[in-house]
């Protein structure tokens, strides 16, 4: 009996709380939008989480704009991935310019 009411237990947190099992967002880091101009390349940069032990990668702006072989920034989008409450995660700094 007991065992059953930690299952509905967990059910019922894992449906109240969005994102707990499977969240994929993007969002800018902008606020000013009234003139944002993307640019004709597009670089990423990433960091990975397993376990909430390990992390690896690079995440910057100067690494994704190195990705994508971009002298000049316009904007930038953030972009996470998370998977089990965080077990997995991924974050990816997007930039767009020239």
């Amino acid at each position: 009996m007991k065992t059953a009411t930690i299952l509905i237990f967990l059910f019922f947190v894992l449906l109240l709380a969005p994102g707990c099992l499977y969240s994929n967002i993007k969002t800018s880091y902008d606020t000013d939008l009234d003139k944002t101009q993307l640019g004709s390349k597009t670089g990423e940069a990433s960091i990975t989480s397993i376990l909430w032990l390990v992390s690896w990668g690079d995440a910057g702006v100067a690494a994704a704009a190195e990705n994508g072989n971009l002298s000049v920034a316009y904007h930038m989008d953030m972009k996470i991935l998370s998977v089990l409450f965080g077990l997995y995660s991924k974050q990816t700094t997007v930039v767009y310019g020239d």
